[in-house]
């Protein structure tokens, strides 16, 4: 992005990250524009591709998924970028994947899964990840509190 955010721009990011139902009014009300003000800010930084999308905040335990793990995953070497492209996408097809971050450094990935309980925190690792022939090694945290504040882009 090379223009730079008004201060507008910046305080209307801020309240959709909090909210991303605000409404438009709202919006207006808050920063002291008019909504029309407001409307044009909004779709210009959608188009600006500044804002990427409008995001639900979904409780994974409210769905009887009680437990949330991020699974460090380092590929083996070697056909590196047919392997990395193939990891991406069989990993994002699984359901207990909420996100999937490429990384440079010891890991390659890591993956972000809720699952109803440890063992199916177990399974995953063991079903999904240690099975696949492309996966050298697993890290697996246990997530105790998660505290949002904000969505990450989608880099499609």
């Amino acid at each position: 992005m090379t223009d730079q955010l008004t201060p507008l721009d910046e305080r209307i990011l801020e309240l959709l990250s909090a909210d991303g139902r605000m409404t438009n009014a709202a919006i207006a009300d808050a920063v002291g524009v008019a909504p029309s003000t407001a409307h044009a800010r909004v779709r210009a930084l959608v188009e600006r591709g500044v804002i990427t999308g409008f995001h639900a905040a979904v409780d994974q335990s409210a769905l009887g998924l009680g437990i949330q793990a991020v699974i460090g995953v380092t590929l083996r070497p070697g056909l590196r970028h047919e392997r990395i492209e193939a990891f991406t996408h069989d990993i994002r097809q699984r359901p207990e994947v909420i996100q999937v971050f490429f990384l440079g450094g010891t890991d390659d990935f890591l993956v972000h899964i809720a699952c109803p309980d440890s063992s199916g925190v177990r399974r995953f690792v063991v079903d999904q990840l240690s099975a696949n022939q492309s996966v050298a090694s697993t890290r697996t945290s246990l997530i105790f509190e998660y505290h949002r504040n904000a969505v990450a882009s989608d880099f499609d």
